[in-house]
């Protein structure tokens, strides 16, 4: 009896264990960027990256966001780099928010990724940036430029891809901007008309 207790144990033991149920997907919000170059919709990593992602609603719940511009593009290949936009007036920006490094996020600047530009640890405001490819150069850790931290991921693109590519593919004044901006601004701007929370699919 005991003998087959022990043998009934060791077949459990190695038996594979059950597969478990992916656990729930972290929590987003949907915003409409209705831009003149068409709609681009994202999702905001409420969950996994708050303070960013709060910052970020913050500017589309007040409006602030409502005729900015998509100013820059900067390509890192022939069908890669990032669009910037957001708000630049300072009449109309919100204070610095904190800085959450992807090595803590777990996010990281993959195609479609949506990230804060800074200068200092501590001073992103109502900027962001899309990427376009991968650029992990820009993720916190040793391969990260300047401070090691990176740039803060805060959510990514779910339709409108090839909108954000048209507007990375748009033309730029070859004596716009100043230092590693030079020949990366928008001519002309591509403005964003509305941003606005939508419902999450059913």
């Amino acid at each position: 009896m005991i003998g087959r207790i022990l043998l009934a144990l060791l077949l459990c033991l190695a038996a594979p264990a059950a597969a478990q149920p992916p656990g729930p997907a972290p929590a987003t919000v949907r915003v409409l960027l209705h831009t003149s170059a068409g709609d681009i919709l994202v999702a905001v990593e409420t969950q996994r990256a708050p303070v960013t992602a709060g910052n970020f609603l913050h500017y589309v719940d007040t409006r602030r966001l409502d005729g900015t511009e998509f100013y820059r593009a900067m390509h890192t290949g022939a069908d890669a780099g990032l669009v910037q936009g957001g708000v630049r007036d300072p009449r109309k920006l919100f204070p610095p928010i904190a800085h959450e490094p992807t090595s803590r996020t777990g996010l990281s600047h993959v195609d479609g990724a949506l990230s804060v530009p800074r200068f200092a640890v501590g001073t992103a405001q109502g900027d962001f940036t899309i990427m376009v490819g991968n650029q992990p150069y820009l993720d916190a850790g040793p391969g990260s430029a300047g401070d090691g931290l990176g740039y803060a991921v805060f959510g990514r693109v779910v339709e409108g891809m090839d909108v954000v590519r048209r507007i990375l593919g748009a033309p730029t004044s070859p004596t716009e901007g100043e230092g590693v901006m030079r020949g990366q601004m928008l001519s002309p701007r591509i403005q964003i008309i509305t941003a606005r929370r939508v419902p999450a699919p059913r």
